[in-house]
């Protein structure tokens, strides 16, 4: 039997007057690790996404508000009895002022999984965003489960960012190729939306030998990465983060 469940988070300047969990989705609030920012950490209660799954993550980050969300451990897409796809979505709301830095752990997709993820991010003017994605393909030294994914972010009511990625065998021919993936299995990126920006923008540039910065219209900068594993995907993305997030 599928499940469907839906978590919300809202944040405000005196704290976070809406934390609320439904099936596998449990947020909690845990001890800040940056002085001024609230934490809440997405606890899987159960194993999910299972095929036929339909969850939800939505987070509004109010004025002024800085927030971080992060999981408790990575997830794990997993087959279900019926072959139908999982789908997780998440929606995020930044206001002026505010900050939000989405941290997930990553995203393994096991063999025979099939995983749909949609992310629309909307962000006020002045508002300031970290988000990070990164996606497994299988288990040690196994075959890769499917996974689509689309990241939509708005900006003042325009568009900074509309992509979408197919990776695993129900993605269309090329995707395990050297113009794509390279025969990695981990595969990630890291999105900086910031005014300061405007100022001073992103110096594109490429990062070791499987990570590149580009700068956005927006004002952003989307770091995207390639690794073996999923370490070496963290690694390189954290130093992307210690360089150009600011503050």
């Amino acid at each position: 039997m599928s499940v469907r469940a839906t978590a919300r988070i809202v944040a405000d300047r005196t704290g976070l007057p809406l934390l609320t969990g439904g099936g596998p989705l449990a947020p909690r609030r845990t001890r800040p690790r940056t002085p001024g920012r609230q934490r809440v950490v997405v606890v899987g209660a159960m194993s999910a996404p299972l095929g036929g799954d339909r969850l939800a993550v939505e987070t509004e980050v109010r004025d002024g508000a800085r927030l971080e969300v992060g999981s408790a451990a990575a997830t794990i897409s997993l087959p279900g009895p019926t072959g139908a796809p999982a789908h997780y979505d998440v929606r995020l709301t930044v206001a002026d002022g505010a900050r939000l830095h989405w941290l997930p752990e990553p995203v393994i997709c096991v063999r025979g999984s099939d995983l749909r993820t949609v992310t629309h991010v909307e962000l006020a003017p002045t508002a300031r965003l970290v988000l990070r994605e990164e996606q497994v393909l299988g288990r040690h030294r196994e075959e890769p489960g499917t996974v689509w994914s689309r990241l939509t972010v708005r900006r003042a009511g325009r568009t900074v960012l509309d992509q979408e990625a197919r990776y695993g065998p129900g993605a269309p021919g090329g995707w395990d190729g050297g113009a794509v993936l390279g025969g990695h299995r981990a595969v990630g990126q890291l999105l900086i939306v910031d005014p300061d920006y405007e100022t001073e923008p992103a110096r594109p540039r490429v990062l070791g030998d499987t990570a590149v910065l580009t700068p956005l219209a927006g004002p952003a900068a989307l770091v995207t990465a390639v690794a073996p594993d999923a370490r070496l995907l963290r690694e390189a993305l954290d130093a992307a983060q210690r360089t150009e997030d600011r503050g």
